[in-house]
């Protein structure tokens, strides 16, 4: 059984578009891309005395359950370059696991929907672009 959910991706470092693209691409291994967004240039977050980011965002249907799919794409993070740093600051490439169908996910290291999302409209545009939100879509507790 496969499931819709919706990845964000961002980069500032580098090749910060072809760092995306590398990602949206490297996605396949988790399940099928559906949909992806225009990819955005927008200010840092948080931390502002950084590069601007590119962002994005993707429809996936996948198999694989919520802590697997998170499992996956730092996975996928790690063999794009990504490496540990402080909250908020430059990054070769951050996928965020956004949406998960329609359930809530609350357990260490795994919020679903991301807690911040509404928030951030760098999020929510490429999110509008790919379908996420659809009249009357409800939020399910996992």
């Amino acid at each position: 059984m496969s499931v819709v959910a919706y990845v964000g991706i961002g980069s500032n470092v580098g090749d910060a578009a072809g760092n995306v693209r590398r990602a949206i691409r490297a996605l396949g291994e988790a399940g099928r891309v559906r949909c992806v967004s225009s990819l955005h240039r927008t200010p840092p977050w948080g931390r502002t005395a950084q590069a601007p980011f590119v962002n994005a965002a993707v429809r996936l249907e996948t198999g694989l359950a919520p802590r697997a799919l998170l499992d996956a794409l730092q996975r996928i993070e790690r063999r794009l370059g990504r490496r540990t740093s402080y909250r908020w600051g430059p990054r070769v490439i951050d996928l965020d696991l956004l949406l998960y169908d329609a359930m809530r996910v609350d357990e260490p290291g795994l919020r679903v929907p991301h807690p911040r999302l509404h928030e951030r409209r760098f999020v929510m545009v490429p999110l509008a672009e790919v379908g996420a939100f659809p009249r009357g879509r409800g939020m399910a507790r996992a």
